[in-house]
């Protein structure tokens, strides 16, 4: 497997990384991989993560919504036979 060396990371770049690795018990090296792989879409990020970001976008509606919805539509759940002669 390949190695690569990077140069010139800011402290607050390698204290934001260092912390991520901390929080999740990984290895820099491992925390440092996982965010490559997860941003290059090599491996989906994991819990829906930005998931709450575009419910709003994603038709997911309210108790409230789907009730008004099932009322208006109603009459297509009926079947009426006249139409079928």
């Amino acid at each position: 497997m390949k190695s690569i060396t990077l140069h010139n990371i800011d402290g607050p770049l390698a204290e934001l990384i260092k912390s991520k690795a901390q929080s999740e018990g990984l290895s820099m090296n491992k925390t440092i991989q996982k965010i490559l792989e997860e941003s290059l879409g090599v491996r989906p990020k994991s819990g829906g993560a930005y998931r709450h970001d575009f419910e709003e976008f994603c038709g997911i509606w309210s108790d409230k919504d789907l009730a008004e919805f099932n009322e208006r539509s109603r009459d297509f759940n009926r079947v009426d036979p006249e139409d079928w002669r």
